[in-house]
């Protein structure tokens, strides 16, 4: 008899589950998996080559089965609607405690794109709507996305950008960035990193506006806060 399954009522769905769920624990060749699952091994193999096509299984270089590229794909996508769905209270709540503008920024290509915003109603104000793509050259926001990356993508990251590696440097050391007139003339800002569940860089937590404002030093002022709305969303998502 083929291996028991969680009884959903839809058979193949259940014993495609239990592939899947056998290979958590790891790469298993198709022995091992009928081990695991406790499936017939036609019926393990089926699925398995199946489940391959889709890009919910691969191979390793052994040949043995692995959880598929498509797994991380779907993960990423529902971890990014869980963060924007997170996001809109956290930016309201920093724009309503530092009377700054707040943007949610993840990197998308070349360039960096803000996802969320709560803009600061009245008076002056750097105002970057939902959608806006910025460049990744200039900006504590940019910093914060570029400074955890890999060497080789952070090295060539820099070429061309209005901060330098000494500056990423020390954006790691304290775990904030900030800006002052380095991407637009008269505006800084101040920005943090959410992280996920693997604790990767997946977006920045920013406040801007004008540098008469937020001073030339304005970490000082509201590092505090930004990091709290970023670690807020970083643990959003590590409850996910």
């Amino acid at each position: 008899m083929e291996g028991m399954t969680s009884g959903s009522g839809v058979g193949v769905i259940d014993k495609a589950s239990l592939v899947l769920s056998a290979l958590e624990a790891g790469p298993a060749n198709l022995a091992e998996l009928v081990a695991g699952t406790g499936l017939a091994r036609p019926t393990a193999h089926r699925l398995a080559v199946a489940l391959e096509y889709h890009r919910l299984v691969s191979r390793d270089l052994q040949g043995r089965f692995v959880l598929g590229p498509r797994l991380g794909e779907l993960s990423s996508a529902a971890g990014e609607d869980r963060l924007l769905a997170a996001a809109g209270p956290v930016l309201a709540r920093l724009r309503d405690r530092t009377g700054e503008s707040a943007q949610l920024y993840r990197r998308q290509g070349e360039g960096r794109l803000c996802v969320a915003a709560a803009e600061r109603p009245v008076g002056l104000r750097d105002y970057v709507p939902v959608g806006a793509t910025l460049s990744m050259q200039a900006g504590s926001a940019a910093q914060v996305l570029l400074a955890w990356e890999e060497p080789d993508r952070l090295h060539s990251g820099l070429r061309g950008a209005r901060f330098s590696a000494t500056v990423l440097s020390g954006v790691r050391r304290r775990g904030w960035a900030q800006s002052v007139a380095e991407r637009e003339p008269g505006v800084a800002s101040v920005s943090a990193p959410v992280r996920g569940p693997s604790n990767r860089v997946v977006a920045a937590v920013s406040i801007s506006g004008p540098v008469e404002r937020l001073t030339r030093q304005p970490g000082r002022l509201h590092a505090p806060a930004v990091v709290e709305a970023a670690r807020t969303l970083s643990e959003a998502l590590a409850k996910s």
